[in-house]
């Protein structure tokens, strides 16, 4: 069984952090997607690749994969760094602006 250890990105809709602080175990797949002949669905007969386990931290994925006998392939999250403004949020709307502000 091959798996990968990841933590997950934040969604594109949002600049929040939720849900990207654990660390996810999700199995690969083990058999190909086959299209159904009659609806064209796409379905598999691999049940594992449906497994996303949660861990709290990285080593902790790590040591549940070593015990179970799974090898994995671990990914550390790219991490982007914090883009503070000297004023802040309210800098937007800061009535001293000294060049031309437009929209």
């Amino acid at each position: 069984m091959r798996a990968r250890i990841y933590q997950p990105a934040r969604t594109a809709m949002s600049s929040g952090t939720a849900k990207t602080h654990m660390w996810v175990l999700e199995f690969a797949p083990a058999v190909a997607r086959e299209v159904d002949p009659l609806m064209g669905w796409t379905s598999s007969s691999d049940t594992q690749s449906q497994v996303k386990l949660q861990f709290a931290t990285k080593e902790k994925a790590v040591e549940y994969a070593e015990e179970h006998g799974i090898t994995v392939q671990i990914q550390d999250p790219n991490r982007r760094k914090p883009n503070i403004r000297a004023g802040g949020y309210g800098e937007n709307f800061a009535t001293n602006r000294r060049g031309s502000w437009t929209h």
